[in-house]
């Protein structure tokens, strides 16, 4: 009896060029391009590469992260984070961005948005602006994983209406406490707070351009920025209340050229977290040397 090579219901195939009685074998056909599914990560995994690339236990760790780049999460940002505050334990703090520049009147983003429109247009838009509120106004650009953080039990963020953070973790009031209106990313800031703490910076799938910890060198420059006047809404007893204050202007379009400088010193550490490459920063070194760096180019490119 001749052996049989196809799935019951199927028939028989001759092959190519031969006379023989058996069919080929049926194979199932593979997948195209599209049809393929991949494969996710899971906590495990991203756990062993953020302690491969050095993340401490029991440190106050800020993370700026693209998640899409990390790849395919099996609980999306619910995997990152869980990795991340295992990897810390129990005596570490996370710590997020939650920024908010869209309600702000002055911000870049503001005046991208109101580019082009005459001013009957520009009064509209300004009117429909929120007021920020510290409970529930979600950050904006800040990605998946930082909403995550601030909409966790427990976590805690600073009262800032343009530049706050969230934090989970022992550490989390002590780093979001005294968050000045007029000291964004200075002194009286979660990036002070950091770097008191010794803390480390995690760029994720980002570069320089979103690390936040440099614009704290701007406020320790012998001479720092000049200031300039900001305005912001936040809601105060549920009703809209316009801020105006002053503040350093601060300036992050040289950030990629100080990273390049960092990248070739021994302070930074490279890697790979899931799918994304990776960078870890030790805050309070990587200050210092912009403090220096900026000393010296900003001082050049003004001459």
């Amino acid at each position: 009896m001749p052996t049989r090579c196809w799935p019951a219901g199927r028939s028989p195939r001759r092959a190519s060029g031969s006379s023989a009685n058996c069919a080929t074998p049926w194979r199932k056909p593979v997948p195209g391009p599209d049809e393929r599914q991949p494969s996710t990560l899971g906590r495990l995994r991203l756990a062993d590469d953020l302690r491969a690339l050095g993340v401490r236990a029991g440190a106050c760790l800020l993370v700026h992260c693209a998640l899409r780049r990390v790849g395919p999460l099996r609980h999306g940002p619910a995997t990152l984070a869980g990795a991340l505050r295992g990897v810390l334990g129990p005596a570490g703090t996370l710590l997020v961005p939650t920024q908010t520049d869209g309600n702000s009147t002055t911000s870049r983003a503001h005046l991208e948005a109101i580019a082009g429109m005459d001013r009957a247009q520009r009064e509209r838009y300004e009117a429909a602006l929120p007021g920020w509120d510290r409970r529930t106004t979600p950050s904006q650009r800040m990605g998946a994983l930082a909403e995550y953080v601030r909409c966790a039990p427990g976590a805690v963020r600073s009262d800032h209406p343009q530049t706050s953070f969230a934090a989970l973790g022992p550490q989390a009031r002590q780093l979001t406490d005294g968050h000045d209106l007029t000291c964004h990313l200075g002194e009286r800031s979660p990036m002070g707070g950091l770097y008191a703490a010794d803390g480390q910076v995690l760029l994720l799938g980002l570069g320089y351009e979103a690390c936040t910890a440099l614009h704290l060198a701007e406020y320790r420059l012998p001479v720092p920025p000049p200031e300039r006047d900001y305005q912001c809404f936040r809601l105060v007893d549920g009703r809209r209340v316009r801020l105006d204050f002053r503040a350093l202007d601060l300036d992050d379009r040289d950030f990629p050229a100080v990273g390049a400088a960092l990248d070739e010193t021994p302070l930074v550490r490279h890697g790979r977290v899931g799918r994304a490459s990776a960078r870890l920063l030790p805050v309070r070194a990587v200050v210092d040397f912009a403090i220096g760096w900026f000393g010296v180019h900003r001082l050049a490119a003004r001459r």
